[in-house]
């Protein structure tokens, strides 16, 4: 998408963080931005904060872990601004521990919010952007936690490599057309991730100031947001389907793909299949 100016964009998680810094970067070349977040004061003083630069944006309060609530605020994207281009899927929480460890509600809080969050924005906002045929862009915020698997961060894990699948997905499924889909795997950033807790919702075990004392020094020492902002807005102009903010971490993927090559150099000696007769062409 070459030319984004006046397109209209929607971001969640859009108060603070990544999402903050996508919203100044879009609207500063001249999107049209909704920011939404499920914290309505932090929103509205962001959402004033950039009106105050004279951007074009407003907000909606949404909850990713709510179907409706992201429909609502697509119905809302829509009302503003008459249609939308830019879908950014980017509000995420963290939680700690194994997969023995992490408690259920925390395991359905990760899932729900990671995973379904961006379920519901394809599902809201991608029939959207395919109605008005002018093309467009979605952006989900993964991890590189979706492409390498740390200790201790088995439901985080998961559901950053489910939203790397989906992206891959709807990458194979959009090849044809003039929506592209790119998937943000960042490093370390400089957000709140690491006090998510403070807007976790009764269902889950409700909010608490809990946090991961070693996450926030780490985060705090990331990336400005603002830099991935203006990434993700050059990522959109680029047609750029994988969004690294930390080259530097190429040699922990490199790793990975070694070791998942050397099972396969283990299958080509594997006894047992050396017996098998197995259809090998994959004509999906």
């Amino acid at each position: 998408m070459k030319d984004v100016q006046g397109k209209v964009a929607f971001i969640t998680g859009a108060a603070s963080g990544m999402g903050l810094g996508m919203a100044r970067a879009f609207s500063a070349a001249g999107m049209k931005v909704m920011l939404g977040d499920i914290q309505k004061d932090p929103l509205d003083a962001v959402v004033a904060e950039l009106k105050g630069l004279g951007r074009d944006v407003a907000g909606v309060v949404v909850d990713v872990t709510d179907r409706d609530s992201v429909f609502a605020a697509a119905q809302a994207t829509v009302d503003a601004f008459g249609k939308v281009h830019v879908c950014v899927n980017n509000a995420g929480v963290g939680a700690d521990g194994s997969a023995e460890d992490t408690s259920e509600k925390n395991w359905r809080w990760t899932i729900d919010v990671n995973m379904w969050g961006v379920v519901w924005g394809l599902q809201a906002f991608m029939p959207l952007i395919k109605a008005h045929g002018e093309g467009g862009h979605v952006i989900n915020t993964a991890s590189m936690a979706g492409m390498f698997s740390w200790k201790n961060l088995s439901a985080y894990n998961a559901s950053k490599y489910a939203v790397v699948a989906m992206s891959e997905t709807a990458m194979a499924e959009h090849t044809d057309d003039n929506i592209g889909v790119s998937v943000l795997c960042p490093g370390v950033v400089n957000t709140n991730l690491g006090t998510s807790a403070r807007n976790r919702g009764d269902d889950y075990g409700g909010s608490t100031d809990k946090k991961s004392e070693q996450m926030v020094a780490m985060l705090k020492k990331g990336l400005n947001p603002d830099v991935v902002g203006e990434q993700v807005l050059e990522a959109i102009i680029d047609d750029q389907p994988y969004i690294f903010t930390d080259p530097g971490l190429r040699s922990w993927v490199e790793s990975r793909f070694e070791r998942i090559l050397a099972g396969y150099d283990w299958a080509d000696k594997c006894e047992a299949l050396k017996k098998a007769d197995q259809q090998t062409a994959i004509d999906l």
